[in-house]
Order: C-alpha cells, then structure tokens, then sequence
C-alpha cells in the first residue's frame, strides 16, 4: 500500500468516533453479598486473572490458565464475571481504584502547594516503578484504544475528585504567588503521570540504548529528583 494511502488509513482509525456503547455501571467492590468462601473464590480468580493479564495481555491470557492459577473451575469464574472481557474490565478498574485510593490518601488538599505538587510527582513515579502490572494493564487496554475502558463509569468517576483537587491546589499556589496563572490541571496531571510512566514502561529498552542501569534504587531516586524539577519549574511564576 501507498505511504500516503498507509498514512491516511492510520489516521482515519485514530479520528474514528468512540463507541456509543453504554457505560457499565460503577461496581462498588464490595464482597458483602456473597458468602466467605465465594468472596475468596472471587478474589483468587481476581488475583489470579491480574497476574496472566498483566504476563500475557487479553489476547493471550487463557481462562483455562486464570482458573487454574485460581484454584478454581471455569464455570466459578463464569459465574462470577461472565466472559473473559468482563473480568478484563473488573481487573482494569480494580487497578485504577487501588492507585486512585493510595494517590487519594497523599491529602494534597492539606498541604501546602508546592509540597502536594512534589508529593503527587514523587509519587506518580514510586507507584509505578512498585507496580508494573499497573503499567502492562494500561499498555494493554491502550492496544485495544480503551475499548473496554470506555464501558467502565466507575474510572472515570475516580479521577473528578482528584481534578478537583488538583484545582484547588493550583489555585492556592497562584494566591501565594508560588505558581503560574493559567494551567490546565488536566495537562499537568498528564504530564506528571507521563513523567514517571513512560521511564518505568521504557526502562529496559532505555537501559540498553543509554548503557545503564535506569532500573535501580539510586536511578529511580535520580529519576524522582529530576520529574519534581521538571513540575515545579514549569509551574514557577
């Protein structure tokens, strides 16, 4: 095919509009309503499920293989979440949730701005870096171009909060004159993110492109120094 013809098909694909399939919606994770050892069930097939997901992604990651892991049978894991595209779904968004629970507990609200800013910085970086499954989830579902996600009304009704709160912080710090006027919250919360995200996905290719070892505690912490200048020099008045 023509690079031009190539190009233009590529470009059609990412201008495409997203699907106006409903969202699912938010499921509270709460195990009250099934008895102790059908909530146990149901977290090993979780547990088990984030492992190979994480390993093998959706398309590689077998059901015969996530129940075994489990210690269960397939007709426990069908019973529980459907089809392998609904645990997918579940998994994805208990991984949001357990990130968004740990981010919320920082209390960026309570401290002063330049602080909450290198606190979510540091952060950002630390869970990722502690977290690689978190990371391989993501590159996953951004293959599918968040096909699944995209059902899901619990994770983005996570990330309104921590919007808000990111407002609030950066309106306190153009009060104190500690930080610029006119910054988007959305953008600065993507780049952060981006900041830590991108070293942690790349770290193997980038270790061996640059000869070193980006994958140790002395680089994460030169990592971690370097993303808080790079935030709280943009945001300088």
């Amino acid at each position: 095919m023509p690079k031009r013809l190539e190009a233009e098909r590529i470009g059609a694909m990412l201008a495409a509009p997203a699907s106006a399939e409903p969202r699912r919606p938010a499921m509270p994770d709460d195990t009250s309503a099934f008895s102790p050892r059908a909530a146990a069930t149901r977290q090993r097939i979780l547990d088990a499920a984030l492992a190979e997901f994480a390993a093998k992604g959706l398309a590689g990651a077998r059901v015969d293989e996530i129940a075994a892991r489990a210690g269960a049978n397939k007709r426990m894991l069908y019973a529980h979440f459907g089809n392998k595209e609904e645990l997918w779904l579940t998994v994805l968004e208990r991984a949001y949730a357990a990130k968004r629970e740990e981010e919320r507990a920082l209390r960026v609200d309570a401290l002063p701005p330049a602080e909450a800013m290198r606190r979510l910085v540091e952060f950002n970086l630390r869970y990722t870096a502690a977290h690689p499954e978190f990371v391989s989830l993501l590159n996953q579902e951004n293959i599918h171009r968040a096909e699944h996600l995209r059902r899901s009304a619990q994770v983005p009704a996570l990330y309104s909060p921590l919007l808000d709160s990111l407002r609030a912080v950066l309106a306190r710090g153009e009060a104190e004159g500690v930080f610029r006027r006119g910054v988007d919250p959305v953008q600065l919360y993507v780049t952060i993110v981006a900041l830590g995200h991108f070293y942690v996905a790349n770290v193997h290719t980038l270790s061996t492109i640059f000869g070193a070892g980006l994958g140790t505690e002395a680089a994460l912490r030169e990592r971690e120094r370097h993303c808080v200048e790079v935030a709280l020099g943009y945001l300088r008045p």
